[in-house]
């Protein structure tokens, strides 16, 4: 195993002390690390990549690419692709479990299997792998045992590992995959949440059809708000409960009943739970409310412990059960929030803020061993830090590489876990420019090292992209916008090259340097490729990221066409050669910046936001659009809606500028999409619509459909390319 390249780390990064929002200098992160070969064998089963080229010009084949460009970055590759997730070290701290993903080819799937890595020699073996995908695995308090997830004949089920023995058993099957399963302190019972199903509301009851009559499907009746979910389609009648099951299997015990939903459950004592949730009659009105509530096995009694406006969540108990950590914020109604840590004691009283002086969101928290500190996972200028927080407020930066598990886009994402005794010992997800995640330990009794080298056998033998990093003064008002520059293979800086602005989604998310699928993708078909985080991400502080409160798309434009013009006075690329496209929140934004400038000499608008007063009264999220974000009722007010919608702009668009959506989206549904189209298509602008069948929101949840996505962009962008010969095929 080798150690991580730290190449994309600022010299101001601080080490020690607090952890402040950085602004760190311009530097290059350079790919090509050296690993050591991994255990699996590399497959070369041939697929055809570009599913979904509905008559565009298609791109060159794996099976075409030209002798210039053997070692490109191709569709086929995407196939290759392995990364770590959800490492979970053992309560004594020799050894780690993580779920090892990798692309099956034939069944198009992201799967997971178990892997072990023993600390002491290195070993690195599979636990868990063929059959059903595997996750959340989770150390039982001795550490002999591992409860994880997975299914037998498309039924959900919880299975426990015993590892002196390596065999496992299922503890109970399930209808639907139950949620955040947790050991109890003594190990024999575990806690999750699960969806019980409930009577679906009717209005008559149909008469019996005759024997083998080939009537319509019944109807279906809603009554609820929310009655359709993006990943999850037309939503069944029911709620999550909590349930509670013997460590040795048997059947489940439902512990609480009711109407509200609740879920993250957390043991406070072998007899208690803590689990978030909300009761209010009006909980669909205010999606995002929740408090914490204490739950007792013996007769299923709830009490609330918090009952502040705003949400109260993810709780976490100290090794000494008398205080429980939670996560939060007093709602102000505004479109972004940063989630504060909070205290509280073992009964729910002496509740208070821990006060970091730190102006970042705090994310996923795990007691220290003693139980004098915290970990915090917060994200920080484009990269994900370990935090260790003490009771007093003391900040210290234990890692600042955290990530690597978003493998299509270059988003914020990764995870750890601490021990439970001794001195703690921190496993995580690393983040890299060259590759996915991979395996990382650090703390107090070991050295800060890199464990595994997944995809060892395939990226270090590509001409991948070099990423740079720089800061951008905005036209609007002088703000420092970090962005990072994807050079191609065979760049030089003679103005020549084709540019692609990528823009992020949600908009409150964050981008980093770290490897991302889509962006090698552009840089082998020759693109210098530029992703940024302008006003509205999260990462530099809350009123950053508050910037665009009922004003997005706003600050953010200024923002993204300041970080074009700085690529172009490095004279990277062509002016003439510029295209633009994002996805979700940067489709919105790619929409509104054809717009607003006929600068791009074409666009991609993906799965985008065209018309909020069509969102807030359609979307899984409309109560959140309603309510925090326009805080206006559309039929009240529309022209507060209209404004801020893309399709305002419609009349001036004459970008030609592809349209793509997942045919399940929810979130941003067909329509909206759809509606910017048919708009192009009245005003006569060069457009065409994809829709890609069964995807969700996240199209790229499947290996083809993410190389069916990007080929797509690609093949649009071709045709308007003013130079076209100078482009490398993939």
């Amino acid at each position: 195993a080798t150690s991580v390249a730290h190449g994309c780390r600022s010299s101001t990064r601080p080490r020690d002390g607090d952890a402040r929002p950085r602004r760190p200098e311009a530097k290059a992160v350079e790919s090509g690390t050296n690993l050591a070969k991994r255990l699996s064998v590399h497959r070369a089963f041939h697929v055809v990549a570009a599913l979904l080229l509905i008559g565009l010009p298609p791109l060159a084949s794996a099976a075409d690419e030209p002798a210039s460009a053997p070692n490109r970055f191709t569709a086929e590759h995407v196939f290759d692709i392995e990364y770590a997730a959800a490492p979970r070290i053992s309560p004594d701290g020799d050894s780690i479990v993580y779920v090892r993903h990798s692309m099956d080819r034939r069944a198009d799937q992201n799967r997971g299997d178990l892997w072990i890595i023993d600390l002491d020699s290195g070993a690195h073996r599979p636990l868990v792998t063929g059959g059903a995908s595997a996750s959340s695995p989770a150390w039982s308090p001795d550490g002999e045992r591992l409860l994880y997830r997975s299914s037998a004949d498309g039924k959900p089920e919880l299975r426990v590992l015993y590892l002196d023995s390596g065999r496992s058993f299922s503890l109970a099957q399930f209808e639907r995959a139950p949620q955040s399963p947790v050991w109890s302190p003594d190990g024999q019972h575990i806690a999750f949440a699960l969806f019980v199903p409930g009577e679906p509301p009717s209005f008559a009851k149909p008469p019996k059809a005759p024997e083998g009559a080939d009537w319509n499907q019944p109807v279906r009746v809603f009554d609820d708000l929310t009655f359709r979910f993006d990943g999850q389609g037309y939503l069944d009648e029911g709620v999550d409960q909590i349930f509670v099951l013997s460590a040795e299997g048997g059947s489940p015990r439902q512990l609480t009943h009711g109407q509200a939903d609740l879920g993250e459950p957390a043991w406070l004592d072998n007899e208690t739970l803590i689990v978030s949730g909300n009761l209010a009659e009006d909980r669909d009105l205010d999606p995002i409310e929740s408090e914490l509530y204490r739950l007792r096995l013996a007769d299923g009694s709830l009490t609330a412990f918090t009952d502040r406006d705003g949400p109260d969540f993810a709780p976490v108990v100290s090794p000494d059960g008398q205080t429980i950590a939670f996560r939060g914020f007093d709602d102000a109604v505004l479109t972004y929030q940063q989630n504060r840590l909070y205290l509280m004691d073992a009964d729910g009283s002496n509740q208070r803020e821990l006060k970091t002086g730190l102006d970042l969101a705090m994310g996923k928290t795990v007691w220290a061993p003693d139980g004098r500190s915290l970990y915090v996972q917060a994200e920080n200028a484009g990269h994900i830090e370990l935090l260790n927080i003490s009771l007093r407020g003391r900040v210290k930066v234990v890692a600042d590489d955290l990530g690597g598990t978003s493998i299509g886009r270059p988003y914020a994402s990764g995870d750890f876990s601490v021990t439970t005794t001794g001195r703690p010992v921190i496993a995580y997800t690393v983040a890299s420019p060259d590759k996915p995640a991979d395996v990382a330990v650090t703390g107090s009794r070991t050295q800060t090292r890199t464990l595994t080298a997944l995809n060892a056998d395939v990226l270090p033998h590509l001409d991948l992209a070099t990423v740079e990093e720089i800061q951008v003064e905005s036209s609007h008002d002088g703000q420092t916008i970090e962005a990072w520059i994807a050079r191609p293979p065979d760049f030089k800086p003679d103005g020549s090259f084709p540019l692609l602005l990528e823009i992020h989604g949600g908009p409150h998310t964050m981008y980093g340097p770290t490897f991302a699928a889509e962006i090698q993708r552009y840089a082998a078909e020759g693109y210098v490729t530029v992703w940024a985080n302008p006003r509205g991400s999260t990462g530099y502080g809350e009123a950053f990221a508050q910037a665009i409160d009922r004003a997005y798309p706003g600050y953010d434009y200024d923002d993204l066409m300041s970080v074009v013009d700085a690529v172009i006075a490095k004279n990277y690329v062509d002016p003439q050669r510029l295209f633009v496209t994002g996805g979700s929140g940067g489709g919105v934004l790619t929409a509104w910046i054809v717009g607003k400038t006929d600068r791009f000499a074409a666009a991609a608008t993906i799965k985008p936001v065209i018309n909020w007063f069509t969102e807030a009264l359609t979307g899984d999220i409309a109560a959140y659009v309603w309510r925090h974000w326009i805080r206006e009722d559309p039929w009240e007010n529309p022209q507060a809606y209209f404004e801020r919608s893309p399709i305002s702009l419609v009349g001036n668009v004459s970008t030609p500028t592809l349209v793509m959506v997942g045919e399940q989206d929810w979130r941003t549904p067909t329509w909206e999409a759809e509606q910017f189209y048919t708009a192009l298509k009245f005003r006569k602008i060069d457009t065409a619509l994809i829709r890609i069948p069964e995807a969700p929101h996240s199209i790229a949840s499947r290996p083809s459909r993410l190389i069916a996505k990007t080929d797509n962009i690609m093949g649009w962008f071709s045709r308007y390319d003013t130079q076209p010969e100078t482009k490398q095929a993939p």
